[in-house]
């Protein structure tokens, strides 16, 4: 799995769009840190531009290289090699090499503005790890929708829906039922709204790290009060550890199945 986690990096980031998403990253840094003179309000602006197109840019690179790379993977089949390592040693090579490209591109702005003196530098490093979860939350998901879909144009589809669903759809759902049925007590059911969308639970837990109130909206301040910042803060990373899992253990138990 070693050799072809290997290969699919450096081919992924001898790609010229590895090289743009990590030039965006770069002057967007640069851009917000000239614009605030504050990196604290740089983070947080951040964090807006992360919860998004983090998701985004790992579901399109995820059903991208699965298609592209198809022959390849095929003909690595007719060889004496497990499907799990193939399979996984790809999806490992896509996660990391856009990991890379993102905490490389802000990781240089950021400490040229003097992060490391700033105090707020565990704070950056949060925001880091939300992107490197997401990363591997949403390239997982690509790579099932590859999986399970041959028409390549379907598995295009199906996979910017669940990006549009996740990322947009699902809030405007969330906040109709909760205007709908307001004067229920629906404590218990924002919470497992939460729990079922890996973005809203990443833009949750980098407000509880940051502890700004006015900006966690009714499910953040819900999930506040039931299990309290530090806590909150734990079982987020608890249930995106999960959500990680997940996925990566279709893609071995599907990859095992599947008829090529």
């Amino acid at each position: 799995m070693l050799k072809i986690l290997k290969y699919s990096f450096y081919d992924l980031i001898r790609s010229r769009w590895s090289y743009i998403y990590f030039l965006f990253y770069l002057i967007l840094g640069f851009v917000l840190l000239f614009l605030n003179h504050d990196i604290g309000k740089a983070i947080i602006t951040l964090m807006n531009v992360i919860i998004v197109l983090v998701p985004l840019i790992s579901t399109i690179f995820g059903i991208m290289y699965y298609y592209d790379s198809k022959e390849f993977t095929e003909l690595l089949l007719a060889l004496p090699i497990k499907r799990s390592s193939i399979f996984l040693g790809q999806y490992l090579g896509i996660s990391l090499s856009l990991s890379m490209s993102l905490l490389i591109g802000l990781g240089i702005p950021f400490l040229s503005y003097g992060l490391l003196e700033s105090g707020i530098i565990f704070d950056f490093i949060i925001l880091i790890l939300i992107g490197f979860f997401l990363t591997l939350i949403f390239s997982a998901l690509a790579y099932n929708i590859g999986l399970r879909n041959e028409n390549k144009i379907k598995g295009f589809g199906l996979a910017i829906l669940l990006w549009l669903f996740l990322a947009v759809i699902y809030d405007g759902i969330f906040l109709s039922v909760l205007m709908l049925f307001g004067d229920y007590p629906l404590e218990n059911i924002t919470l497992v709204g939460t729990v079922l969308n890996p973005i809203d639970l990443s833009r949750i837990l980098i407000l509880l790290k940051l502890d700004i109130s006015a900006l966690l909206g009714y499910t953040g301040a819900v999930f506040k009060k039931f299990f309290g910042g530090t806590a909150g803060s734990l079982i987020s990373f608890l249930i995106l550890l999960l959500w990680t899992y997940i996925p990566i253990y279709l893609i071995y138990k599907t990859a095992k199945k599947k008829d090529f």
